[in-house]
């Protein structure tokens, strides 16, 4: 008699999807738990460590001088363009006079009452020598007149030579041409023109800066000027050897020597920062420019051919330093070394371990 079939009930069927997730997940997690064939390590091994300083700044000439003219006007022509380059006392432009009507007007007048007070003058003196010669003026009263006459001259004068400096932006004083061309102060280039033609020029006195018309600099004479971070200035000395990365000359081994540490410190972008400038002694055949930004990296301390590992797998703890070697395929084992130069990614070992020696990196521990 055959029996009937019956189809598994739905509790059966249930529980057997669960124990079959239960195998898969045990299976997993038994793979993931399998240890690795092997655990990674690194090689004692002699590398050169160099600590660095980073500053960060820009190529500037050591001395930058601002034209400036001592007469007021208008840019009138200009001699030369940006980028000449021109000797001590050669025309760079000229300033023409270009007085108000009541500047002009006051001067004129100034001529007139200064030439009335001569002659005013004059006529004391000379009746003052008749006087004398009848004894009836002192000597000390000729003396008086004499003095009088002799600064009502000069004032004269004076007037007649401001005069024709606003008219006609040329005076000779005293065997010396004074003129409305600004002449180079300095042999160098011409870095940056500020003043086109036709523009006001404000004169350099003794209670106003003046009108900025050209910058110059003698270009043979190239340093660095940045900043360095309050954390290493206090590594650093004047003469330290240093290397220069130039954006604009990839590639090039610039080399300098630090030359100034600034004494006082300054705000930049919410750190405090030290100013600092680095002599160029091998441009590397390159031509600098001013406005070069640059990174110099300041050579602190530098050792050649030591024994050295990467710092990540020394642990430092009580100012102490330790790292772990393989003992067999499963073991390990601390031991403590010396170290000594670092460069942030290689230390020195000092003693503890031998060339070419195997030490175990860190474990990885999992994120959760």
């Amino acid at each position: 008699m055959k029996l009937p079939f019956r189809m598994p009930s739905k509790k059966w069927i249930i529980i057997a999807s669960i124990a079959i997730l239960v195998i898969v997940f045990a299976a997993l997690a038994a793979s993931r738990r399998k240890p690795d064939s092997k655990t990674a390590t690194v090689k004692v091994e002699k590398k050169d460590i160099i600590q660095k300083a980073l500053a960060i700044g820009s190529l500037e000439p050591r001395d930058e001088v601002a034209v400036k003219s001592k007469i007021s006007g208008v840019v009138g022509r200009i001699y030369v363009e940006v980028g000449a380059y021109v000797h001590r006392g050669q025309p760079l432009l000229e300033v023409k006079p270009d007085p108000t009507p009541m500047e002009l007007v006051e001067a004129k007048r100034n001529v007139e009452m200064a030439e009335i007070e001569l002659k005013t003058i004059q006529k004391e003196r000379d009746r003052g020598n008749q006087l004398r010669v009848k004894g009836l003026i002192s000597d000390q009263e000729i003396e008086n007149l004499r003095r009088s006459y002799e600064e009502a001259e000069l004032r004269h004068k004076i007037a007649q030579e401001r005069l024709q400096l606003i008219e006609k932006g040329k005076v000779r004083i005293a065997d010396t041409d004074i003129e409305t061309v600004i002449k180079a102060p300095i042999s160098g280039y011409v870095l940056e023109k500020s003043v086109n033609a036709g523009d006001p020029v404000v004169p350099l006195t003794s209670y106003q800066a003046g009108t900025e018309l050209m910058k110059m600099a003698d270009m043979k004479d190239i340093l660095f000027k940045g900043t360095v971070d309050e954390i290493d200035v206090g590594k650093i000395r004047e003469g330290m050897p240093a290397e220069l990365q130039v954006g604009a000359l990839p590639g090039k081994a610039v080399k300098g020597h630090v030359s100034l540490i600034s004494l006082k410190a300054r705000k930049q972008e919410n750190t405090t920062v030290f100013p600092v400038e680095v002599v160029i002694d091998d441009a590397a055949g390159s031509v600098l420019r001013a406005g070069f930004s640059a990174n110099v990296n300041i050579i602190i301390a530098r050792k050649d051919s030591v024994l050295s590992l990467p710092e990540r797998v020394v642990t430092f703890r009580n100012d102490s330093s330790f790292v772990r070697i393989p003992r067999g395929e499963k073991e390990s084992k601390e031991v403590p070394v010396v170290t000594g130069l670092s460069d942030a990614i290689q230390i020195e070992v000092v003693s503890g371990l031998e060339n070419g020696q195997e030490v175990l990196e860190k474990e990885v521990k999992p994120i959760t």
